[in-house]
């Protein structure tokens, strides 16, 4: 058997162990066996799972070369590689491209061996730029073979065997075997110079139909602080998703239909008795949806025609639905208010609009034998080992319950949506849930993982700084809108308090104001792992130094402000750079600064796999610590002691102007809107 063969048989049992294993999983979230604490750990067992294929796959191909060729390195067909780059791309994949092919070509026998890229700290740019860390994995490898080689001597064969790349000035092997990597300034000052005239480009990527269901709040009640994670999260994947290029739909799935409707209804009609022919000034939904269920608990014959008003409403009658509709409107325009302040674009789609989906759901699922008699319900199991918790599609009643709306709902986004991505933002006490409804539309041929993808965008709970739930000091949940009032009571203390309004207008401070208040709301959650709790603070979000919203806007403004302060025009960075100007990437920190630039696409390409934003908040806040070190080292506008202007260096102007640009659409994936004066 030749080594690759060998190679091939140790995968196809990884593979088979770790099947093995997401059967253990499974059965753990269904509350057998092992117990993990959250997915990550499922998850990650799922990518490698991935990655095994990927590499089987590979090897299948090497190994049939090998058996069709006189030498298997004279047939491996490397990945193509471009020999001229002048666009931004993603470094960090380029790299695994071109020493994997290295790898291939060094040792034959390990060709679809992935290369391990890792970026190196700025602050350690002796090192290198990226660094390839492979050979002490292909070490061990080549000893199962009956190879012994260090790493160190693994390294320098892979290294004589690095395709010429344009972004790689050179490699260096350190220590016990590490691939240090420097990046090529010419690459850097072509991008950048593309980057002013073109604008910041997104990075290449298949194009998708990406269905983001977040937000969906209930009808009749309040937005509170539990909805905001879900539509903060949720906004900033639909604007990286857009910025990609995807075809993104927003969706609300609101809670608009059930049986407390029949209370509200009754109450409606009571209360507003010629509601059919002027609309109820409801001035208070969370009041009057409270004032009927006060009524529901406490008054029988009300209950009775609250059940009635359910009866009427399910079977279409006119003045019920009428009266459905009207507490609808008033909800949507309460949610539409706060979407608004926020900036959100999202589009709803209730629960009331799978009604005639249900029914329809219910007969496919019968037609397949999926479902089940139990005491009156019918049930459908996820997948076809039975166990853990069924579906409830019927009640004993004949009624219909979520699980019913979901699975009519996924089928809808997948064959009428013609969605190929389906991403829920819901917390992660959902996680079980929606796990189960993806089992279950992959049994009944809804859902093919193979074509096409859901995921659960999970989060934890917002906590006051007591470490408990955010909650008012009565104990009751915060409402959204009294939240975003006290941001801008806090962001407008924060302003007075810097004398911010004796230098801008009433509609420069107005604006800052906004800017802050709901910034700094959004980048305190974004900013954290969402799949951890995190502490709700107003005095932590509005600190100006560290890694917060108020940072970071302000110091995009003062970048954006050195081009207009210099004298000179830089309003058309294409006719700044044809007059001849050009930027030199001489001193360390022009250099550095510039590196940490072209990290745009992998951090993109990163948080569009795995959905985790927060890298995205690191890097905005890298980029600015970075732009501060080359503004305290290096003049851009040079003046005399009279204050006047005696230089101005028009190359690091335009490398400020580069910033800003990266910048910009960094805070518009996160959601933040900067402000000219702040």
């Amino acid at each position: 058997m030749s080594t690759l063969e060998g190679e091939n048989a140790a995968l196809s049992e990884m593979e088979r162990i770790t099947a093995k294993l997401q059967t253990q999983i499974e059965q753990t979230k269904r509350g057998e066996g092992l117990e993990f604490e959250d997915d990550e750990e499922y998850m990650k067992l799922q990518t490698e799972n991935l990655k095994l294929k990927h590499r089987l796959a590979i090897l299948n191909k090497a190994i049939a070369a090998e058996q069709n060729a006189t030498s298997s390195a004279k047939h491996y067909v490397p990945a193509t590689l471009p020999t001229a780059i002048d666009e931004m791309i993603s470094i960090t994949e380029h790299l695994v491209d071109l020493f994997t092919n290295a790898i291939a070509l060094a040792f034959p026998q390990l060709a679809g061996t992935t290369a391990i890229i890792s970026s190196v700290n700025a602050s350690a740019a002796k090192f290198g730029d990226y660094q390839c860390n492979s050979a002490m994995s292909l070490a061990k490898t080549l000893k199962t073979s009956g190879i012994n080689k260090s790493p160190r001597v693994i390294a320098n064969e892979v290294v004589k065997n690095v395709a010429q790349s344009p972004l790689v000035a050179k490699t260096e092997v350190a220590g016990a075997g590490y691939i240090n990597v420097f990046l090529k300034k010419e690459y850097a000052l072509n991008v950048i110079s593309n980057m002013l005239r073109f604008g910041v480009k997104p990075p290449l990527c298949r194009k998708q139909r990406i269905l983001v269901d977040f937000s969906s709040p209930n009808i009749a009640k309040q937005m509170h602080v539990g909805h905001l994670r879900s539509t903060i999260i949720g906004d900033s994947i639909c604007r990286l998703m857009e910025f990609l290029g995807h075809d993104v739909l927003r969706i609300n799935h609101l809670g608009d239909w059930g049986t407390q409707f029949g209370m509200l209804i009754a109450h409606l009609e009571e209360s507003f008795p010629n509601y059919i022919n002027e609309s109820p000034p409801i001035g208070d939904l969370q009041a009057f949806y409270k004032e009927s269920k006060k009524r529901f608990d406490e008054d029988e014959e009300f209950k009775k025609r609250a059940y009635n008003c359910v009866v009427l409403l399910q079977s279409g009658d006119p003045n019920s639905t009428k009266a459905w509709t009207q507490i609808c409107d008033v909800s949507r325009a309460e949610f539409q208010a706060i979407y608004e302040r926020l900036d959100v674009r999202i589009h709803p789609i209730g629960e009331s609009f799978y009604q005639s989906r249900m029914i329809d759901i219910v007969k496919f699922l019968d037609s397949k034998g999926l479902l089940e008699e139990d005491e009156g319900r019918k049930i459908m199991w996820p997948d076809e080992t039975k166990t853990g918790i069924p579906l409830t599609i019927v009640k004993s009643d004949g009624g219909f319950t979520y699980d019913t709306s979901d699975m009519a709902a996924i089928r809808y986004r997948l064959y009428e949506q013609k969605a190929d991505w389906l991403v829920y933002v819901v917390d992660s006490g959902q996680s079980t849930h929606l796990q189960n409804i993806y089992r279950a539309a992959e049994r009944a041929g809804i859902f093919d993982p193979k074509t096409q993808r859901a995921d659960h965008v999970n989060f934890g709970v917002v906590l006051g700084e007591d470490g408990k739930k955010f909650k008012t000091r009565s104990g009751e949940t915060i409402k959204l809108s009294d939240l975003l009032d006290e941001g801008l009571k806090r962001a407008l203390d924060k302003l007075l308090e810097k004398e911010r309004d004796k230098v801008l207008t009433a509609e420069e401070l107005r604006a800052a104001q906004e800017s802050v208040a709901y910034g700094c709301i959004k980048y305190a959650d974004l900013s954290h792992n969402r799949a951890n709790d995190y502490v709700f603070s107003f005095d932590k979000m509005l600190e100006d130094r560290g890694n917060t919203a108020v940072y970071l806007l302000y110091a995009f403004t003062r970048i954006c402000s050195i081009s207009s302060n210099c004298g000179e025009d830089f309003s058309d960075l294409g006719k700044v750079l044809d007059a001849g100007v050009i930027i030199k990437l001489e001193h360390e920190k022009e250099w550095k600064l510039a590196k940490t630039l072209l990290k745009f696409h992998d951090v993109l390409n990163r948080i569009s796999k795995d959905l985790f934003i927060h890298p995205l908040c690191e890097y905005c806040y890298e980029v600015c610590t970075v732009f501060s070190e080359f503004y305290d080292n290096c003049y851009c506008i040079e003046k005399n002691k009279s204050g006047e202007i005696v230089k101005v260096n028009r190359g690091r102007i335009l490398l400020c102007e580069a910033t800003s640009a990266v910048l910009k659409q960094c805070l518009n994936i996160l959601g933040l809107k900067p402000v000219a004066k702040i």
